[in-house]
């Protein structure tokens, strides 16, 4: 009998990770519905995702309007049936110092970004607790741990998504649920946020490098929604972080403070038609990647030893074994 391909919910999936993670599930012929604002790129988006073996349902959402997640989750059970998996990878943010970004604009990436995860989340627990089965991935960041400046907006709702998370993981557990949650903490990546991003700094906005492909990061997302660990880390840079600002928090300040000015500001000047899709949508499709290209990677060597933990665990045990066998015995 022929496996029911998986049902998938990704938000924010009309670019960057959010569009990357669709490809990579479509790979493996899944039924993808893809949530993104109405633009041209999420038509796009969605005929990738046919082309690479999937099937795409396109639905024009706002995540900070919990009715529309809402409708787009009832309709999705409609057409494709119950929801196996839903990624929340929707943001919004401003490049800006918080002396400098009026309250309307924290509202709006709040909304986006914290509460459209709240709403996503929601709308997957409605269903996946009816049938006591679903994975719900949160797209995290380093920068859930470790805030950085000219980022508040995007450093406070990965703060509140990575709470609300633990909370909720927490509230399953005591009611024995099979449902699980997990997030997925990221480094720096190449995605077109920095091109349309809300953006008052001197430059034009860049991820601190090391830089990686999007793709990367969606294999870390797919791998997630498989596998049952409470949060995984995709590049060294986000396990480094999390780690230092853990025991030296004070230190980490005064680097930052030196240095996470110009670590995320590009010298070349900001182009005069540059999008912003902070409230409203942008009507142009940039795809997966960002401008980064000749300086992202594709891979990571932190990643490959968290996904082949168990098989490295394993030929370990096996080695040990092996000398131990080995080893003369003593009368």
């Amino acid at each position: 009998m022929k496996k029911k391909p998986e049902v998938v919910v990704i938000t924010g999936a009309s670019a960057g990770v959010g569009r990357a993670t669709a490809h990579r599930f479509a790979r493996n012929g899944a039924w993808v519905a893809l949530l993104a604002r109405d633009n041209p790129a999420l038509e796009h988006a969605a005929n990738e995702v046919r082309e690479l073996g999937g099937v795409a349902l396109p639905i024009a959402v706002d995540v900070a309007n919990a009715e529309q997640v809402e409708a787009a989750a009832e309709r999705v059970e409609q057409e494709f049936g119950a929801i196996d998996i839903w990624i929340n990878s929707a943001m919004a943010t401003v490049f800006a110092p918080v002396s400098e970004i009026p309250a309307e604009e924290f509202r709006r990436a709040t909304e986006v970004t914290y509460l459209g995860t709240v709403h996503g989340t929601l709308a997957a627990l409605k269903r996946m607790r009816r049938r006591n089965r679903g994975t719900i991935v949160q797209v995290g960041s380093a920068l859930a741990y470790r805030a950085i400046p000219l980022q508040a907006p995007y450093c406070a709702a990965k703060f509140a998504i990575r709470g609300f998370t633990d909370a909720l993981r927490v509230e399953l557990m005591h009611e024995r649920s099979k449902l699980h949650v997990t997030m997925v903490q990221l480094s720096a990546f190449n995605t077109p946020q920095f091109e349309w991003a809300r953006n008052r700094l001197d430059g034009r906005p860049q991820p601190v490098p090391p830089i990686f492909q999007p793709e990367l990061a969606a294999r870390g997302v797919y791998w997630a929604a498989h596998h049952r660990r409470r949060e995984v880390c995709v590049g060294f840079p986000a396990v480094k972080a999390i780690a230092i600002n853990k025991w030296f928090p004070s230190l980490v300040d005064r680097v930052l403070a030196r240095e996470g000015y110009s670590g995320q500001v590009d010298k070349q000047p900001v182009p005069e038609e540059r999008p912003d899709n902070l409230f409203d949508v942008a009507p142009v499709d940039l795809g997966t990647h960002g401008r980064f290209d000749a300086r992202a990677k594709s891979n990571s060597f932190q990643w490959w030893l968290t996904s082949n933990r168990n098989a490295l665990l394993m030929g370990a045990g096996a080695v040990a074994a092996l000398v131990l066998a080995r080893r003369p015995h003593r009368n």
